[in-house]
């Protein structure tokens, strides 16, 4: 990883896209700071269109996509994207499987969901769960005391064992049955909302997170940053990001923001 000061004016000026994650990468200790949240409309007022890229439940992100100055959202890692039309007061959900694929997943994750409170002690159900519709969420450190690495390694464990897919955030375990992520749906959401593939964009687009269920962001954005926080995940990535910010959290993000701004003005100014 190079620092996000290294990264080239020449390639912060040309991203047109910011795709985030929202828990400590726009967040910090669990809020959303003025100035992150500011740093989203600097980006938007400057023609950057940013689409966060999420775990959070389906209730938080009917509310981002119409609330936050955001394209669109990809929520619960992947299962789904909205993309709110503020002129035709419109909201566009596109989910990867269908209601009743989604209702025969939940009775095993209900299954999984006993197992965990059963066999790890400390775990919580996460208390978002109520506005989900695709995966059980586990909490080991948002509304709970933090559970050492090998509780957190149980959880997955026991997701796994039942054949659903499971990926640590910075506060969650995150489980679900299907075969998608957050860059398939990621994937999915540029051919319906921007008509492109992101193959294709692969230069202007940009990635920012900071922990492991970013991994297949990192893994296939060039253009990817992790907050400094990120450094405490380390040695659960194969796939680090190119660029580390040197604030944690909200104000990784605010620094990335300046980057990309700060690139296009000099950009502009004449030669």
């Amino acid at each position: 990883m190079q620092a996000l000061a290294a990264m080239p004016l020449t390639v912060a000026a040309a991203v047109r896209v910011v795709l985030t994650d929202i828990d400590d990468t726009l967040t910090t200790e669990g809020r959303l700071p003025a100035d992150a949240y500011a740093a989203l409309e600097r980006l938007e007022q400057a023609g950057i269109q940013v689409v966060p890229i999420t775990g959070r439940p389906a209730g938080w992100c009917d509310h981002i996509a119409r609330m936050w100055p955001v394209r669109a959202v990809v929520g619960e890692n992947g299962a789904f994207y909205y993309a709110y039309d503020r002129q035709a007061r419109r909201m566009t959900t596109h989910y990867w499987t269908d209601a009743a694929s989604r209702q025969a997943s939940r009775r095993k994750l209900d299954a999984i969901r006993d197992r965990v409170l059963a066999e790890v002690p400390g775990a919580a159900v996460a208390s978002d769960q109520d506005y989900r519709v695709a995966d059980l969420a586990i909490d080991f450190c948002e509304d709970v005391p933090a559970l050492p690495d090998s509780a957190v390694s149980r959880i997955v464990e026991i997701f796994q064992e039942a054949g659903a897919q499971a990926k640590v955030s910075s506060i969650h375990v995150n489980g679900w049955f299907g075969d998608y992520d957050k860059l398939t749906m990621t994937r999915t959401m540029f051919q319906r909302e921007f008509s492109a593939d992101v193959a294709g964009a692969l230069d202007s687009t940009l990635f920012i997170g900071d922990s492991p269920n970013d991994e297949p962001m990192f893994a296939y954005f060039p253009v990817s940053v992790g907050v400094a926080n990120i450094q405490a995940q380390l040695h659960r990535l194969t796939h680090r990001p190119a660029y580390v910010a040197a604030f944690h959290g909200g104000a990784g993000f605010v620094e990335m923001a300046d980057r990309l701004l700060a690139a296009r003005a000099s950009q502009a100014q004449p030669a």
